[in-house]
């Protein structure tokens, strides 16, 4: 099981760029708040353990996709939409 300190929010995010071919450099260059050493370090963790990683993203996306269900359920944006707009009336 992997640490969820390692895989962070950002690591979909890092990992979709370095497929698309993207350096290390590249990435802190596009988003200048995260550090070289920890893209790198991300870069080589995933490389290490690519088959849990990817697994892990996966595991996380159905997680996302089922409580956007639920909440899609729970609150139906149409009437959402329609009472914001009654609101700015």
């Amino acid at each position: 099981m992997l640490d969820n300190k390692i895989l962070g929010t950002a690591t979909k995010m890092l990992m979709t760029l370095f497929h698309q071919g993207a350096t290390a450099a590249e990435i802190v260059n596009r988003y200048p708040s995260l550090n070289l050493a920890d893209v790198y370090a991300t870069i080589a963790f995933y490389l290490k353990h690519q088959s849990e990683v990817e697994s892990y993203l996966q595991q996380r996306q159905q997680q996302a996709e089922e409580i956007r269900v639920i909440n899609q359920g729970r609150f139906d944006p149409q009437g959402l939409r329609d009472r914001f707009l009654a609101r700015k009336a």
